[in-house]
């Protein structure tokens, strides 16, 4: 499997996982698991291209892509709002929380195939590309959407509960993503 091939299955299914933590119901919890699934897939993706990587640059890196992403903040403070809100803003916060992912993905894989790394990255060419694949993530993540239709909400609630079970010591990490991939070859 080619090296693109392979980064394209990476951000495809940190995509997914993006989708599924814009859906948390609770504003900022749901921001910050965004971004730890962007790490998490930056991570993959410079080990993947020979690129070292710490989570200090990885930070970095996220964060200066994707600026203080204000439409994401919104979206997750609109879940405050009972009932009404909370609708809204999952579904507006799992949009932009893919299509920023997306975005972050076709950035690095551009970046480290060029030889670049995660110290050499953020200028004003890079931050255009970022808002191009942003705008193009958009779109990726609503033909993800119809492709999937429930299957994919089954399988979100079914990651989420993973999840849980990680969390709470009943799945070790290595059972945690042995079913994890399972589900999202799912998708």
């Amino acid at each position: 499997m080619s090296k693109s091939t392979q980064a394209e299955a990476i951000i495809r299914s940190h995509v997914l996982w993006a989708m599924g933590g814009g859906l948390i119901p609770i504003p900022l919890v749901d921001f910050a698991a965004v971004t730890a699934i962007q790490l998490e897939m930056l991570q993959q993706l410079a080990h993947l291209y020979n690129v070292n990587y710490s989570r200090s640059t990885g930070k970095a890196f996220v964060s200066a892509l994707t600026g203080t992403t204000l439409a994401s903040l919104g979206a997750s403070f609109i879940k405050a709002i009972p009932g009404f809100g909370s609708i809204l803003g999952g579904a507006s916060m799992a949009i932009t929380s893919g299509a920023s992912t997306y975005a972050v993905g076709q950035v690095a894989v551009s970046h480290f195939a060029s030889g670049g790394n995660l110290n050499n990255i953020v200028d004003d060419a890079v931050k255009s590309a970022y808002d191009s694949a942003f705008e193009k993530g958009k779109s990726y993540v609503s033909d993800l959407e119809n492709e999937k239709g429930d299957d994919a909400a089954d399988i979100y609630q079914a990651l989420e509960k993973l999840g849980q079970l990680k969390d709470r010591g009943i799945l070790t990490e290595e059972e945690f993503q042995s079913k994890k991939q399972e589900l999202l070859a799912r998708l």
